[in-house]
């Protein structure tokens, strides 16, 4: 099957299924912000793919960045609860037990940028989801981590959509 063929079958797809385009955008963002079972989910190449079929599928972009920036952020609230859950014996545990240096260096990060660093961290593959809910087992605060949360969702969510989605409607003009 050539690329046109596959990209054409795969916009059909999308324009028969648009009003699901949301919802999938959104539980893949939260999968990919959810500390463990990020590791298993390769959400962040998918959601690019889907800012591009956006843009080729005439489904409104907004609605999209918007489930995803929401999914994203209770990825992040789910991981930061259970860090503060957890506690700081979290580190002893699977799987984080397994990485010490990107732990620490997590730590470190955390403990130099403070809640700038959940912002800056959901852009860092590793870090998105760990930091989070290190974040938690840290003790930071939840009103600020929240605010950092949901403001770097909404940038993070137009920053991975949005290029694909203009891309391609451009494209096919």
């Amino acid at each position: 099957m050539d690329i046109e063929a596959l990209r054409t079958s795969t916009l059909a797809f999308v324009e028969a299924h648009k009003v699901w385009t949301p919802l999938i955008a959104g539980g893949l963002a939260f999968c990919e912000s959810i500390a463990i079972l990020s590791l298993f989910v390769p959400a962040t190449v998918i959601l690019v793919g889907i800012g591009a079929l956006v843009g080729g599928a005439d489904i409104p972009l907004w609605p999209v960045i918007g489930a995803a920036a929401v999914g994203a952020s209770l990825g992040d609230w789910l991981s930061y609860e259970v860090g503060r859950w957890v506690g700081p014996g979290a580190r002893t545990k699977w799987p984080l037990r397994r990485y010490p240096d990107l732990v620490a260096k997590a730590e470190t990060f955390i403990g130099r940028w403070g809640i700038a660093a959940v912002a800056l961290g959901r852009f860092f593959g590793p870090a998105r989801a760990l930091v989070p809910l290190l974040a938690g087992t840290l003790g930071l605060a939840r009103l600020p981590f929240q605010l950092a949360n949901v403001a770097s969702a909404l940038v993070w969510a137009f920053v991975l959509l949005a290029p694909g989605a203009g891309l391609l409607a451009w494209l096919d003009r």
